[in-house]
């Protein structure tokens, strides 16, 4: 049978290696089935494409840059059953596939949906101003704009489709393109996806290429706008992390690498609770889904000395009823490794670990495979250590096997359970699964430094949990040591590794110029034209209106209290104020934000206003007392479009204003907030 040969995806064409280097295997066969090669790609040559034609992405806004990855993440879901098929060769079951293909096709859901946290332009403004001088005309802020490079993305085999989707999401809606360097053990299914991305014409030009081949060399001509993020073992991560061109050229270097995580059995939990089942069913769904060749897999299970005898008779008797075999007959729920290469590598850490401890549950020779010859394919049995003195005994915490292998162990005190947690020198995540509150309060805190997430498990949340190996877009994936050091993904946060904060310094009014949202102090424009009567696309930044004055008096506290139900003392007049920080009866602050609401508004007419949709940073800052009179400062300080979602939808957009309430000493404001209002396009 010949080999099809994968194409690699340069400088916006499609092409074969003339000489392929690397054949891939089918795992469940063993039958060679691929083969790829990079000879004739020009390295160089690619770095600059995506710097330059990336510029194109760039300019695109966040609001643009979601938008597509929602249309992308759909055009893809549409294609699933194709991927199906292919994944399988990789030896992975219909839910194995589900968590990396529609897993990772979810990561562009989830980062799609995270372009409303941004403002519709290529930049982000970051955080709140700090102001740098004694009268405010002298402030400084930070923007955030996407870097002029391209990140190069070097994945690991064992997930071809969430490995290149979790990461991509997240340069794309920066706006940096990527170079994309799936493992070649299992890249033929990435490249499968890959010519669906390129083929649905959604992405600019310039946004992805792909290497299914070697990618060595690479790193030379990396720049000091690039990001290099890897995943895979440590021990190559930190050869790659300790390139000269990337230390010459600080360029920022994200390592995800395989970690020794652990589940660990709190001391409260019984065999009669539900949460002593679902520690069971979470190691061996850890153990067996993708053979256990996942980063995020239970490689240490640490239980309480007085229950290792049920946990092992638990374990034991999942595990072993566990069917392996061919993943596309039904029945199988665990199937062989990526290829054989793999399995043999698991092998020989599996007789390095034996040299300290036992095996109690299965066996490297004694178990079938259904719908496939386990000689020949790349399959293993699950296998259950018991390390009886791991304090001692350190291999279980120094050598990973990464397939369906862990080691079980006991601990007396909840404090010996959380130091054994972190003997594996930094971890991707941790399980704790108990119902007293304490427990997971003390666990989680004496533990939190060595994990990059910890997961509370019980009865509670069980249901909706999902559960330990599963890294979620909007929270950060990575850990401390061992682990790499890196964030991956992680919302917004994630977002920010592809950008370059800038602290920009000026007055008020120069910092609005270049930010497009209005600072507290600038220049308002006033011309005569209400703000209120304008559109969403009329209104422009720093339009503004200072309003008339009204004087807060006795009765209307009286009457706001009466109205509100708010009797607090500081409002009543009869109140003796003698020790408190007032002198005498000072106003609500929710009514003096209410007379700004009655100052600010323009009329009772109809105009392009359709609703108030909240309030931002509300502020009381300086009492209001009766006799006072006060004013308002209404200025337009940010807008943000919004998409129509259907054809009766009312075209619109949200507008925030910033509203300052003064008294006749005109400073310092006496409130302040931001309104949003919801106004017609």
């Amino acid at each position: 049978m010949s080999l099809i040969t994968l194409e690699n995806y340069a400088e916006g064409r499609w092409f074969k290696s003339a000489h392929p280097s690397e054949i891939l295997y089918n795992a469940i066969t063993g039958e060679a089935i691929y083969d790829a090669g990079t000879e004739g790609v020009d390295f160089e040559a690619m770095m600059r494409y995506a710097r330059k034609k990336g510029q194109r992405l760039r300019k695109m806004t966040f609001h643009e840059r979601g938008l597509m990855l929602k249309a992308l993440a759909f055009h893809l879901l549409s294609k699933k059953e194709e991927f199906y098929k292919i994944s399988a060769l990789t030896g992975a079951t219909r839910s194995d596939s589900w968590v990396d293909i529609e897993g990772g096709i979810g990561n562009l859901f989830s980062y799609a949906s995270l372009r409303r946290q941004f403002p519709n332009s290529f930049f982000h403004v970051d955080g709140d101003i700090a102001k740098l001088s004694k009268h405010n005309s002298f402030i400084g802020h930070h923007i955030m704009v996407p870097k002029e490079g391209v990140a190069i993305h070097i994945n690991a085999f064992n997930f071809p489709v969430w490995g290149m989707l979790e990461k991509v999401a997240v340069n794309l809606l920066a706006g940096v393109p990527a170079i994309v360097k799936p493992a070649t053990l299992t890249s033929f299914l990435t490249e499968a996806v890959f010519k669906e991305i390129i083929a649905s014409g959604i992405l600019p030009e310039g946004a992805l290429q792909l290497l299914c081949g070697s990618a060595r060399g690479i790193l030379d001509y990396v720049e000091n706008q690039d990001v290099v993020t890897f995943t895979g073992s440590a021990d190559t991560g930190k050869k790659l992390k300790s390139h000269p061109r990337l230390i010459e050229q600080a360029v920022p270097f994200n390592m995800e690498a395989d970690s020794l995580n652990a589940c660990v059995l709190a001391p409260d939990v019984t065999t009669d609770m539900p949460e002593f089942d679902l520690f069971i069913k979470e190691v061996v769904r850890e153990m067996t889904t993708k053979a256990g060749q996942k980063c995020t897999a239970v490689r240490r299970i640490i239980v309480p000395e007085q229950r290792l005898e049920e946990v092992h008779l638990a374990l034991g008797k999942r595990l072993l009823g566990t069917t392996i075999g061919d993943p596309q007959v039904e029945g199988v729920r665990m199937g062989p490794l990526a290829a054989v290469s793999q399995r043999n590598d698991v092998l020989e850490k599996i007789q390095e670990l034996k040299q300290t401890q036992e095996i109690i549950i299965g066996s490297l020779e004694d178990f079938e495979v259904k719908g496939a010859d386990k000689h020949k394919g790349a399959f293993l049995a699950p296998i259950v250590f018991l390390n009886s003195n791991p304090f001692e005994n350190l291999a279980c915490h120094n050598i990973e096997a990464f397939g369906p292998v862990s080691t079980l162990m006991t601990y007396k005190t909840l404090e010996d359970a959380i130091e054994l947690s972190k003997m594996g020198k930094g971890s991707l995540v941790c399980s704790v699964v108990t119902q007293d509150g304490n427990h997971a309060r003390d666990f989680v805190l004496g533990a939190a430094s060595m994990h990059g997430r910890v997961l509370i498990l019980n009865n509670e949340c069980a249901k909706e949990s999902t559960g330990h190996g599963s890294p979620m877009p909007l929270l950060v994936h990575g850990g401390p040591g061992r682990a790499g050091g890196g964030e991956e993904m992680g919302g917004k946060r994630g977002v920010m590794h592809y950008l370059q904060r800038t602290a920009i310094q000026g007055s008020p009014t120069m910092l609005t110029a270049v930010t497009g949202i209005f600072q507290q102090g600038a220049q308002g424009r006033v011309d005569g034209v209400h703000p209120f009567k304008k559109t969403f696309n009329e209104l422009i930044i720093g339009d503004q209106i200072v309003t008339d004055k009204r004087e807060i008096t006795s009765d209307d506290i009286d009457r706001f209290a009466d109205l509100s139900g708010d009797h607090f003392y500081a409002h009543i007049k009869e109140t003796n104020f003698e020790g408190t920080m007032f002198t005498h009866q000072v106003a609500h602050g929710y009514f003096i934000m209410s007379v700004a609401a009655g100052l600010f508004v323009d009329s009772y007419a109809m105009n392009p206003v359709l609703l108030n949709y909240g309030i931002d940073e509300l502020r009381f800052t300086k009492p209001v007392y009766p006799g006072t009179k006060v004013y308002v400062r209404f200025t337009c300080k940010e807008k943000l479009p919004t998409e129509t979602k259907n054809e009766e939808d009312i075209p619109k957009g949200i507008v925030k204003w910033l509203v300052e309430v003064f008294d006749e000493s005109d400073e310092p404001v006496v409130g302040i907030a931001t309104i949003l209002t919801m106004v017609k396009i």
